[in-house]
């Protein structure tokens, strides 16, 4: 892929409710940022059967999407992530994975059964992330789709090895210029709208006491024309007077 497109899906409806606080989107977030990557979108949402659902679906959509969910993998009644993924990813239903089996036999032994040893039910192809705490393995589609537990413990061991062994570093970085403005965001509207949409561009205002500043925020694959476009902001503060401060990057 020329370009990937990161997303994470965060299911849980305790999450929602207050009764639990996220940890998977700040982890996932640093790690992705480390190694060059950025996110594209997060959804965190009910444990809906058809929420979920039209969620992987968009997703699928973008032919660059890669993707980390979080919960719902497990055997409980509420759990339907396994389920609405073969259905989504592989157009079919959940099989038997014999690895995932045996993984889960080795440590719950007759325990095992009933229950637990229906988290082996796994897509069609998937293949599977190591869990360091029970050995009730996590799982991947097409190198791209991922699936966690909901359980930070077991999740965050299973981002590591999936980003190192298949998205270790973005070898294609991108060039930002930041500056810190002494002006209203107002008088700044009319260079923004000469930058191209394959910029990035972001501006932040910030007033300080009576003062307004604008935090501006340029970013690309093509260095020459993120300073092309950044150098017209430099001079709107020369022409017009204005301080302003770089960010030293």
């Amino acid at each position: 892929m020329n370009e990937i497109n990161f997303y994470s899906v965060i299911i849980g409806t305790e999450l929602l409710n207050g009764r639990r606080v996220d940890k998977h989107f700040a982890f996932l977030n640093s790690e992705l940022i480390k190694r060059g990557w950025e996110h594209k979108g997060s959804f965190i949402i009910a444990d809906d059967v058809n929420l979920i659902e039209n969620i992987f679906n968009i997703i699928k959509a973008d032919k660059n999407s890669v993707m980390f969910c979080f919960g719902g993998i497990g055997a409980t009644p509420d759990d339907f992530t396994r389920e609405i993924a073969a259905k989504v990813f592989t157009n079919t239903i959940l099989e038997e994975h014999k690895e995932a089996k045996k993984r889960i036999i080795e440590e719950f032994k007759e325990d095992a059964y009933p229950f637990r040893v229906n988290m082996a039910n796994l897509p069609k192809d998937a293949k599977l992330l190591k869990n360091v705490v029970n050995n009730v393995a996590g799982f991947y589609l097409e190198d791209r789709f991922f699936f966690t537990p909901g359980f930070p413990s077991m999740s965050q061991s299973m981002v590591l090895e999936a980003l190192d062994k298949l998205y270790p570093k973005n070898s294609n970085q991108k060039y930002r210029k930041t500056v810190t403005i002494k002006t209203s965001e107002n008088n700044l509207i009319p260079i923004m709208q000469k930058i191209p949409k394959e910029i990035d561009f972001s501006s932040l205002p910030k007033i300080i006491g009576e003062e307004r500043r604008v935090v501006i925020s340029l970013a690309g694959y093509d260095k020459e024309a993120v300073s092309k476009y950044f150098e017209l902001f430099i001079d709107y503060c020369i022409e017009f007077k204005k301080e302003y401060i770089l960010e030293d990057l």
